[in-house]
């Protein structure tokens, strides 16, 4: 039987340097010696690594390219290296690493200055990327805008892409959704003249999140589609895991519990927990969340939505005082409050039967006209003699925030955030 040859690595990097294309802006900073040149063969690999998930092989080659890079001429090569490796150590939650080369780059950034003629888009590109490391948000987006303004004007479409991308992104942490969508929608516009598919799969990607974020379940379902779609076209494989859980996460808030727990297992069966320990944290926090599909009434104050297992998603969004008055008696099921108790708790006053009474009665009324099933009376919120308590009958389950899993978010990056 013949075997099956399987190429070296010398081969693989004389292929990857063969094989350059002309929007590779790492390999059009270096000039062509022989450790350039393996430098180059390094790079390509590195990237080739990455978006096969394959992080322990990535990292390698990333490393012995930044090797082969020499300053001030490499200065903007190195900063695209240093990216690649925060995003590896940041996903696996190896900090002290991601902070050595998040420091590294403010460095390279102040270097970068006194070498430059003058101030290109690709420095305030890289000043951004700087300033979202340190969580400086809105001074990040100032850069992000100004490189897109100099890449306009220096007729660089790929960085205006990129740009555009890294101000919704950067918009999306600052909890902008809808500043998002519109970056996104100008974004969508380029790309469908560029023809950059990994691109475009985490432009979808981060679509489906903002919509998702914005209350939008259904409407953002396509979006993670399109992202699969895209990402599997050009074999990118290190974000497969990454749409499955934010597709799985819409479906969850939709109230599709089974749904979005198949997702879930896909996706934590087919990662690499060594490298992607920060998506596994995530992944378990939401199987966690919603272990099984049996829960009468699931509450989601950050979203301001609830989910009733008859009725489907009910809208809180412009119905405060009622959530306020859900989430108090929910959250301690058999306890009784009086209309003294919610006078302060909810409205912060001091009871007076003239203002409160009718406010209280109107607004419990509405409450249960809202969460109660049609022919079922009374289920949830129970009245007696010492007031108002929810029913500690009923299978309730409260969204829980990732406050944990968004600390270890490293340098304020994902695998999906522009390099």
């Amino acid at each position: 039987m013949d075997t099956i040859q399987t190429p070296s690595i010398e081969t693989l990097m004389s292929k990857a340097v063969v094989d350059l294309t002309k929007d590779d802006r790492f390999l059009a900073h270096l000039p062509s010696d022989s450790s350039r040149i393996e430098g180059q063969g390094h790079y390509r690999l590195a990237k080739i690594f990455y978006d096969k998930a394959d992080f322990e092989k990535a990292e390698e080659h990333f490393l012995e390219a930044l090797k082969r890079t020499d300053l001030p001429q490499d200065a903007f090569a190195i900063f695209k290296i240093y990216g690649f490796l925060i995003r590896i150590y940041s996903e696996s939650l190896n900090e002290r690493e991601a902070h050595k080369y998040i420091q590294l780059s403010s460095d390279l950034l102040d270097q970068t200055v006194s070498t430059l003629p003058s101030l290109n888009g690709e420095y305030f590109y890289n000043a951004a990327v700087v300033n979202t490391y340190r969580g400086e948000f809105s001074e990040a987006q100032k850069n992000f805008h100004q490189a897109y303004r100099k890449a306009q004007t220096e007729n660089e479409p790929e960085l205006m892409a990129k740009s555009l991308y890294a101000m919704a992104t950067n918009a999306y942490q600052m909890k902008n959704f809808q500043e998002t969508i519109v970056q996104l929608t100008q974004l969508n516009e380029l790309l469908n003249i560029l023809k950059k598919g990994y691109l475009k799969g985490s432009m979808h990607l981060l679509w489906g999140n903002a919509l998702r974020e914005s209350g939008e379940f259904s409407v953002s379902l396509p979006h993670y589609d399109l992202a699969m779609k895209l990402l599997h076209s050009k074999r990118c494989w290190n974000m497969h895991n990454y749409v499955l859980l934010n597709k799985g996460i819409a479906l969850k808030k939709m109230g599709e519990f089974s749904k979005a727990l198949l997702l879930f297992g896909i996706a934590q069966n087919s990662l690499d927990d060594e490298y992607f320990k920060r998506l596994e944290q995530l992944i378990m926090m939401e199987v966690e969340d919603v272990n099984d599909s049996s829960v009468d009434l699931y509450l989601d104050r950050h979203n301001r939505v609830i989910h009733e297992k008859a009725l489907g998603v009910i809208d809180f969004k412009h119905r405060f005082v009622l959530l306020e008055i859900l989430f108090l008696l929910a959250q301690t099921p058999g306890t009784y409050y009086n209309k003294e108790d919610l006078a302060k708790m909810i409205w912060k006053d001091e009871y007076n039967p003239l203002i409160h009474d009718k406010l209280i009665y109107t607004s419990i009324s509405r409450l249960r006209k809202l969460i109660e099933p049609k022919g079922i009376k009374r289920q949830y919120i129970l009245r007696g003699k010492d007031g108002y308590t929810f029913n500690p009958r009923v299978n309730a389950r409260f969204h829980k925030e990732n406050e944990v899993v968004k600390q270890k978010n490293i340098a304020n990056i994902e695998i999906s955030s522009p390099v």
